[in-house]
């Protein structure tokens, strides 16, 4: 698969270099075509580098990286996004005290407003940089979740293949809209690793448990109100 990244930062510099490694086509975008390149040499594993505009035009899947940014602006054109997978791994800014406004728009949806001719996908946005280094091995064995939201289905099970590739436990969040809940748990997850201080592999690991032999609790009852 060809793999475009969108600002190659640290999210984007370490999730290309775990696709290229995993046999995929990457191409390293940055603000200039030196950026790119430099990227692309310390990646090796046949990666290519250039500007935004090139990565946009190479790649079938798309990393978003460049937070709350209209790609009208980090773009000579936006038509190159057409029919292509957007993936957004970004979100807010953290305020003063973690006192996060209420989420009426998550950063995803926005996205998707501005290039509605792409498919974009919300994943990657509840752990640090650092746990990618464990990748894929031993983070299989840790079961971290990813969690995915889309509204075209085909896109969304591309970017959930394309995670458990690299070690993490994918999870399907449904429609677009849960990118509010999804962007949330990445908040929490910051919350963790800086308030609480519980640093840059704190992460969240979804399981269903096996059922309870017996309810010895009185089992679920409908609820009252007082």
């Amino acid at each position: 698969m060809k793999i475009g990244i969108l600002g190659s930062g640290n999210m984007g510099r370490s999730l290309g270099i775990l696709w290229a490694e995993r046999g995929h086509e990457v191409f390293f975008g940055a603000r200039t075509a030196e950026k790119g390149q430099q990227v692309a040499a310390i990646a090796g594993e046949g990666t290519q580098g250039g500007t935004n505009d090139e990565a946009a035009a190479f790649g079938e899947v798309l990393l978003y990286t460049v937070r709350g940014i209209n790609p009208a602006e980090v773009l000579t054109s936006i038509e190159v996004l057409t029919g292509k997978i957007l993936i957004d791994c970004n979100n807010q800014e953290i305020p003063a005290d973690f006192a996060y406004p209420t989420i009426i728009q998550s950063l995803a949806e926005k996205l998707a407003a501005e290039v509605p001719m792409a498919y974009v996908v919300k994943a990657f946005n509840t752990m640090a940089q650092e746990v990618f280094e464990l990748a894929p091995d031993p983070l299989k064995s840790h079961d971290v979740s990813v969690f995915v939201a889309g509204d075209n289905e085909s896109a969304k099970q591309t970017v959930m293949q394309l995670a458990g590739e690299i070690g993490f436990q994918a999870i399907d969040c449904g429609q677009l809209r849960q990118a509010r809940l999804i962007e949330t748990v990445g908040d929490f997850i910051r919350l963790l690793i800086i308030q609480q201080q519980m640093g840059a592999y704190a992460t969240i690991s979804v399981h269903s448990l096996p059922p309870a032999g017996e309810e010895r609790l009185g089992g679920r009852q409908a609820s009252n109100l007082y």
